[in-house]
């Protein structure tokens, strides 16, 4: 399943460096929207982990707010892609965030991680080494697919287990199969309990723009969740 993933995220990566800003409303009008409207007015100073970083959507925005960003991917095609668009504004690394992280205890104020968890079958190792280099009364914000959106995609679910599901996409005209994990919302709120205090659940809705262009769409997603969003918290 890592390798697949590993492959799949490789290839991928030229087809989100050339289309990480609008190339998905899911993303541009969606998603980050309501992301970003959990990050305070002003991140000048703070270090932050851009944990699943991809191309360097975010790790590109947080640095351009001010900043000290970290992007870590287990792609090493994706963190040269985000290498391409960065530059030298934010340190990249290539690691599994399912194994111990190559970052010191206590060194970040924030963990981000967008539309990445899904891709890790054990979060009890990932979460551990979160509490670990976060700092005391750091906050972790991350989103990943609603578990109710991905039953959809089975023929016959079992919303209690954690399931493996490969998703088909269709990117530039290139088909893949994108494997995944789907598990039920008990297990995503416990896992972050165990180990962080739960500040708020959020499950967003696309914005004004991404009805304009795809209003059916739109009114499907008003009325059925996609994507799920936590913001917990360190102990001081």
């Amino acid at each position: 399943m890592k390798a697949k993933v590993k492959q799949t995220f490789n290839s991928l990566a030229g087809i989100y460096e050339h289309q990480v800003d609008d190339g998905s409303l899911f993303n541009s009008e969606f998603e980050r929207p309501a992301m970003l409207e959990q990050l305070p007015d002003s991140l000048e100073g703070k270090d932050i982990l851009d944990a699943g970083c991809a191309a360097g959507w975010y790790t590109a925005e947080l640095a351009r707010r001010g900043a000290n960003v970290t992007g870590a991917d287990l792609s090493p095609e994706m963190i040269s892609s985000a290498k391409r668009r960065i530059g030298n504004k934010a340190r990249l690394v290539c690691c599994d965030l399912e194994g111990e992280l190559p970052f010191d205890s206590h060194s970040f104020d924030w963990i981000i991680s967008s539309l990445t968890l899904h891709y890790l079958k054990d979060w009890n190792q990932t979460f551990a080494e979160f509490h670990r280099i976060l700092r005391p009364g750091g906050t972790i914000l991350f989103s990943v697919h609603h578990p109710f959106m991905d039953m959809k995609l089975l023929d016959e679910p079992d919303y209690l287990a954690a399931e493996m599901i490969v998703d088909r996409w269709t990117k530039a005209g290139q088909t893949f199969d994108v494997p995944f994990y789907r598990r039920p919302l008990q297990d995503i709120i416990n896992k972050t309990i165990a180990r962080f205090s739960m500040q708020e659940l959020i499950e967003p809705r696309p914005t004004q723009v991404f009805k304009e262009r795809r209003p059916e769409q739109y009114e499907k997603l008003m009325k059925a969740p996609h994507f799920l969003i936590v913001r917990a918290a360190k102990a001081l």
